[in-house]
């Protein structure tokens, strides 16, 4: 996992416990709201992807603030909405959430194959368009 987080850390600018932190909440994100078998094959292939969402997955899911709140109200359970309201209460911003999450799901496809996370991108409401 050292290499995605590295990966992470340098090309979006960010510090590697910062960038260890986020992936484990994405690829927690994605293990909870991706179709079950696509998903569980991809962070398989991912070298010490589950140690990271065992470590982070709960991380942040508390509140979500107003609109996390108001998400799970009408039954949305906050989705992609509410992942980028926890990264950003990790100190990122919006590009730096966009390249996150398109360094993590392009490392993803080269360790499971495109097809397989293309299958999980397209499994969860509103995520194609920040990878």
């Amino acid at each position: 996992m050292n290499e995605l987080v590295t990966r992470v850390a340098e090309n979006v600018g960010i510090d590697p416990a910062t960038a260890e932190k986020a992936i484990g909440m994405m690829l927690g994100f994605l293990q909870r709201e991706a179709a079950g078998g696509p998903v569980a094959k991809m962070i398989e292939a991912i070298p010490g992807a589950s140690e990271m969402v065992a470590k982070f997955n709960g991380e942040g899911t508390g509140g979500g603030g107003l609109l996390g709140g108001l998400l799970s109200a009408v039954g949305a359970g906050g989705g992609v909405m509410a992942l980028g309201q926890q990264l950003m209460s990790q100190g990122l911003g919006m590009g730096e959430i966009t390249a996150l999450a398109k360094e993590t799901i392009g490392y993803a496809k080269e360790k499971a194959g495109e097809e397989t996370v293309d299958e999980v991108v397209a499994s969860v409401p509103g995520l194609s368009q920040f990878v």
